[in-house]
């Protein structure tokens, strides 16, 4: 690409971009950003809420006549929802976000509107030297560094979306030295870490009470899916007993106070993909109906204590400091 059809304007006043504009008559443009750009016959300064909403109507009324898309940046909160606040987000017609942890490689482009299609895809890049690369097979980058068999550590089929994606759990499991417990997560709900481990003492009998728990999900991702829990349960487990989980083996599987152990959706999705990259057993909630792919063997459990059961040998240690 020699540029020769690549125009930039340093302006940020909205009368002037779209008179250029309309002079160029490109076949995109991308405003970066909207926060800064103003009308001249608004009040406010450049990012308040009237100064948006003014800003990116003029740029739809431009956009629809002339038949030209309009990408345009917008700044996130420190939690990551669009600022705004979100008057942004009602009068475009799609909203992407581009997601990742800040020492991640990894990206997602994540459809949360979208006034002409499905916002259940997700698209996944890694950042290379020539810029974002889509990443055709994500389950088996993330697994590419995980070794055989690695205590504190299990694997789960995801959903991104409609796109399955397996992940690795890891977990930690070290004697408090002094003062309360402490509980850490990367990757999942902290309040969703605290009800596995209440759970895990209560119904499972795992001695957790003078244990700090850091739990993380590996390559920077974030799950929040209650079907990860069966897998934080077996990667906490693990840790604690110093006892791997059968690297070949899977985990899905939503978490109840009671112990039992729920079903989620879309089971033969993930297990498709489990079985893609050559695991061979899947740990999931007991379920009749259920046909395992070629090559997999399905273990049904009711309950986390008899999942413990079938995905760690009885006996093993706690680690010692």
């Amino acid at each position: 690409m020699d540029g020769g059809r690549l125009f930039m304007l340093a302006e940020t006043n909205m009368d002037m971009i779209t008179e250029h504009l309309s002079q160029s008559s490109p076949d995109l443009a991308i405003i970066d950003s909207i926060q800064t750009a103003y009308l001249d016959d608004m009040g406010g300064a450049p990012g308040s809420v009237g100064q948006i909403r003014e800003c990116t109507m003029r740029l739809m009324q431009w956009a629809k006549p002339a038949n030209v898309p309009v990408l345009i940046s917008g700044h996130v909160t420190k939690d990551g929802t669009m600022a705004g606040p979100r008057v942004l987000e009602h009068i475009v017609d799609v909203v992407l976000y581009l997601e990742g942890e800040p020492f991640s490689a990894y990206r997602l482009l994540r459809g949360v509107k979208n006034r002409f299609g499905s916002t259940n895809e997700v698209g996944i890049f890694e950042m290379r030297s020539q810029g974002l690369v889509e990443v055709t097979n994500p389950s088996q980058v993330f697994l590419a560094e995980r070794g055989g068999e690695t205590v504190g550590s299990a694997v789960v089929p995801t959903l991104e979306g409609t796109r399955p994606l397996l992940v690795e759990i890891q977990a930690l499991t070290t004697n408090t030295p002094y003062g309360p417990p402490r509980r850490i997560s990367n990757g999942i709900d902290f309040n969703r870490l605290l009800m596995i481990a209440a759970v895990l003492t209560k119904r499972a009998g795992l001695a957790l009470g003078n244990q700090d728990i850091i739990v993380n999900v590996a390559g920077g991702l974030k799950v929040n899916e209650p079907a990860a829990d069966l897998g934080v349960a077996l990667a906490i487990a693990s840790s604690l007993r110093n006892v791997a989980v059968d690297p070949e083996m899977a985990a899905i599987g939503e978490l109840g106070l009671s112990g039992e152990l729920r079903s989620v959706p879309h089971l033969e999705r993930r297990l498709g993909e489990a079985a893609k990259l050559g695991f061979k057993r899947c740990l999931l909630p007991a379920s009749k109906n259920l046909a395992a792919p070629q090559g997999m063997t399905l273990l049904g459990a009711a309950s986390i204590r008899e999942a413990l059961r079938l995905a760690l040998p009885k006996s093993g240690k706690p680690e010692t400091d």
